[in-house]
């Protein structure tokens, strides 16, 4: 098992995203780019996670491993359409090591619909037990960070479908270069898919239909500047691509349930990862 002070023993500095005293949060091996943006090694306190800590929505799911007093378990997160707290359950942990997928990265996995697992919080075991018991494993037997890393990319390697579906592939890169300023109706012109066609493949692999992820990814590409203080909700809304700050505003409270200057004032109690697109 690892300890806080094995953060500081990582050494592959060109994985590491990030890195304080309690956390370290590294990219996958490069074959595995397409489907998840990064690992989490975090050991909680209420200094960096308080207890009103909240994860942002933004469509893609997560695997947490979690270690308490009572010994480890693993938790699926769904794809994320509305905020939840995680920073009151997180502080009672010792450690938690957590997989987040891209937008349909989970389906390459589980090969399970998404739209039957968006926003809910489920036993790994319940849905993959022989996944579950690797997982478990891929943590419990490390005696290094590099140990875990090295695990979890062997195991995941051996278990994504790597031809789930080569054109929602396509179509999400193209959101992606659009920063998701494109309609459904844009996509479809520029797909092989009817609108309709294009809502039930986004519901299977991604969790949602294709213009709440459009939202969403809009959205997401706003708290980065949310947090330069000089940049205005009116800047920040015309270079995010919506019509107007009303839209903004309006859109922004739909999917996060508070207003972007209520985010702004209070961002150190929110987490996201824009590196997830």
């Amino acid at each position: 098992m690892i300890f806080k002070k094995d953060i500081k023993k990582f050494e592959d500095s060109s994985r590491i995203l990030l890195q304080t005293e309690e956390y370290i949060c590294i990219v996958p091996h490069s074959e595995l780019s397409e489907y998840i943006s990064n690992y989490n090694i975090t050991f909680p306190t209420k200094e960096l996670m308080p207890n009103s800590f909240t994860v942002m929505p933004c469509g893609c799911s997560t695997i947490a491993i979690k270690k308490d007093k009572d010994g480890m378990y693993i938790e699926l997160h769904g794809p994320v359409t509305k905020p939840y707290t995680v920073g009151k359950q997180s502080n009672q942990l010792e450690i938690m090591v957590t997989i987040e997928f891209k937008p349909a990265g989970l389906y390459a996995l589980t090969k399970i619909s998404q739209s039957e697992l968006a926003d809910e919080n489920l036993s790994l075991a319940a849905i993959d037990p022989i996944i579950s018991k690797l997982l478990l494993e891929a943590i419990e037997d490390a005696d290094s960070i590099h140990e875990i890393v090295t695990n979890l990319d062997d195991l995941l390697l051996s278990n994504m479908n790597p031809k789930y579906h080569p054109e929602l592939r396509r179509i999400l890169k193209l959101i992606k270069e659009c920063s998701g300023d494109i309609t459904v109706k844009e996509i479809s012109e520029n797909s092989y898919y009817s609108e309709r066609q294009l809502n039930r493949i986004f519901k299977q692999y991604v969790g949602i239909s294709a213009k709440s992820y459009l939202r969403l990814l809009r959205i997401n590409n706003t708290f980065r500047l949310l947090k330069k203080p000089d940049n205005s909700l009116t800047n920040i809304s015309a270079t995010a691509g919506f019509h107007d700050l009303p839209h903004f505003t309006h859109d922004f409270k739909l999917v996060c349930g508070i207003t972007p200057q209520e985010y702004r004032d209070n961002i150190s109690n929110f987490y996201y990862n824009i590196s997830k697109y």
